[in-house]
């Protein structure tokens, strides 16, 4: 889901700002989050679940990885005008590696051996693609956004695992509130600063009503899985496994946008397939 929502925002890209694609993700995709929250949440239960969100550490948590996706989100999108749909996401995918490192560092989120083993190889994995060919050169502003993009990315995973954990609910519940929580708050920040900052930007978007409304239910369903997923288990090893999603971003390349991809490209791919493979090892 999440590859599909990208190639969908790399469409808007041609007529919408990087604010409003942004924006557009968090405010047509909340529909189907409230939705989805819904159908998890018994209704003799709302009151129990509509207390457990008032508590400091699920709004601070929540707060600053809905802010911190924010941003991530609109540095990725920043970065598909520097390079290819595939290459242009790869530095942001050092999030699984910094998601790791950080947790370590933050919450004392400690991981195996092979787990950090399988971390490193999917690293490696993304490595390998982003490396340029033989005509083209690093762009020095594109590996600072998006490695600073993997950055608030993996920040919002941690961030976010701490928010739903804090709830003390089902995993299904709780991941569903937070996501709700979260989607709502970057969708007020995105009109507040769409409104202030590029009001035009509102028809642009009431132009492409229906590829707005793809990019929102693929992504709130790619959400879904993200933020049940990260409530479970470790951030660092749900994006590394998630790091799959890079052999879908292949295929939309090459069968959709028509990008040729390169034998290195395949190589990058298999390495994060071994990744995966020790993930569901450790």
């Amino acid at each position: 889901m999440q590859a599909v929502r990208t190639a969908g925002q790399k469409q808007l890209t041609s007529s919408v700002s990087p604010m409003s694609s942004t924006l557009i993700r968090y405010v047509f995709g909340l529909p189907f989050a409230a939705v989805y929250l819904y159908y998890v949440s018994n209704l003799d239960e709302s009151a129990r679940l509509t207390s457990a969100v008032f508590n400091n550490r699920f709004l601070t948590f929540a707060t600053l990885a809905a802010l911190a996706q924010i941003l991530a989100t609109f540095l990725l999108i920043k970065v598909f005008s520097f390079r290819n749909f595939t290459v242009g996401t790869s530095f942001a995918k050092t999030e699984a590696i910094q998601a790791a490192v950080l947790g370590t560092v933050l919450f004392s989120s400690t991981l195996s051996a092979l787990g950090w083993l399988a971390v490193a190889v999917g690293f490696l994995g993304i490595f390998i693609v982003s490396i340029p060919s033989r005509e083209g050169r690093w762009e020095p502003q594109n590996v600072v956004l998006g490695t600073v993009s993997g950055t608030a990315f993996a920040l919002t995973s941690l961030w976010l695992r701490e928010a739903s954990l804090s709830l003390q609910l089902p995993v299904l519940q709780s991941a569903a509130i937070t996501l709700v929580f979260m989607v709502s708050l970057q969708s007020v920040v995105c009109v507040l600063y769409t409104t202030l900052k590029e009001p035009t930007q509102f028809k642009a978007i009431a132009r492409r009503l229906k590829l707005s409304w793809f990019v929102g239910a693929t992504s709130a369903a790619g959400s879904i899985g993200w933020f049940t997923a990260m409530t479970w288990q470790n951030p660092a090893l749900v994006k590394s496994l998630g790091q799959i999603e890079f052999i879908f971003t292949l295929l939309i390349t090459t069968l959709f946008f028509k990008e040729r991809v390169t034998m290195r490209e395949m190589i990058g791919v298999l390495a994060i397939v071994v990744s995966v493979i020790l993930i569901l090892q450790s």
